[in-house]
């Protein structure tokens, strides 16, 4: 109990955010109001906190030189040396544990979660440790990863209810990722100037000329994508007759992107944290807000 504050704090709680990426398979189900499903989505988010909190301990332990360098890092438990490294290494073990308990005790709760949603969170545990210990000091390469992470919940989501992944959901999710990925990294490479690449090597690599244009890239294509799947014959098909309201919605997007550059590029803040941002700038949480009353409104209330 000592060590259960350093420990939950290595966990990194605010980043627990991104696991609500294995909410949209239940809101674009039809499902979202059937109990049963709320709970075994609830069950396959708390197994994430799990997994994803077990990689932060693995990444710092793995990092913790590096981390000593960064005027923020250091702060952490394990850098700063408030939670030892022997403690850190037997709380990620049983982290990992507790965590695929939970993945195939779910089976319980409801037979629709197989073994498919245990082997996403393998395969996301293996991705998290690949990056840890290479992939991240490859070009492009590392964000890409960070993308396919998300994409990973997505498919969580989707093996907990037995539902098909919607190709326009994980090609969406893929780019918002990129787009969150390569802001971090314009963000870190300009917090850090001379130091960067004591921190992360990586950022040798990429200058904020490029993250730019990759920025720009992924930004049209976000908002592109996301357009064509509210007007998808496919996503008519699917979600019924108040799916022709879904363009409605594209807005919301808009805003929010544009909203995260202005953080990234006039204010020169947002990128460093994307789920910090979520969390505390409140013009983005409304927009959120709003833009899942929307789509709650059109699936679930106007008559398929």
């Amino acid at each position: 109990m000592r060590y259960l504050q350093p420990i939950v704090l290595s966990m990194r709680p605010r980043q627990w955010v991104k696991n609500f990426m294995i909410f949209p398979a239940l809101l674009f189900s039809g499902h979202m109001i059937e109990p049963l499903n709320v709970a075994v989505c609830v069950g396959g988010f708390i197994v994430f906190c799990l997994l994803t909190g077990a990689v932060y301990l693995y990444n710092d332990l793995a990092d913790v030189d590096r981390d000593r360098a960064h005027p923020i890092k250091r702060l952490r438990p394990i850098p700063s040396g408030a939670l030892p490294m022997a403690i850190a290494r037997k709380a990620f073990t049983r982290l990992i544990v507790l965590a695929f308990v939970g993945a195939f005790a779910l089976n319980l709760l409801s037979t629709k979660v197989g073994f498919d949603f245990a082997a996403v969170c393998l395969i996301y545990l293996v991705l998290q440790i690949a990056y840890s210990k290479a992939l991240k000091h490859v070009v492009i390469l590392d964000v890409m990863c960070i993308a396919l992470g998300f994409v990973l919940r997505v498919l969580a989501g989707s093996a907990l209810l037995d539902v098909p992944a919607s190709f326009w959901v994980i090609c969406c999710t893929t780019l918002l990722a990129l787009f969150l990925g390569f802001g971090k990294r314009r963000h870190e490479l300009t917090l850090l100037v001379e130091g960067a690449s004591n921190h992360r090597r990586i950022l040798d690599e990429y200058s904020t000329t490029f993250l730019d244009q990759m920025i720009a890239l992924v930004t049209a294509a976000t908002v592109i994508a996301y357009s064509l799947y509210t007007m998808s014959e496919e996503t008519a098909a699917h979600l019924g007759r108040g799916a022709v309201y879904l363009p409605l919605t594209i807005p919301f997007v808009i805003y929010g992107i544009f909203r995260y550059l202005y953080l990234v590029h006039g204010k020169e803040q947002g990128g460093g944290s994307p789920t910090k941002t979520l969390l505390t700038d409140a013009p983005i949480l409304l927009n959120i807000g709003l833009w899942f009353a929307t789509v709650v409104v059109i699936l679930y209330f106007v008559p398929r």
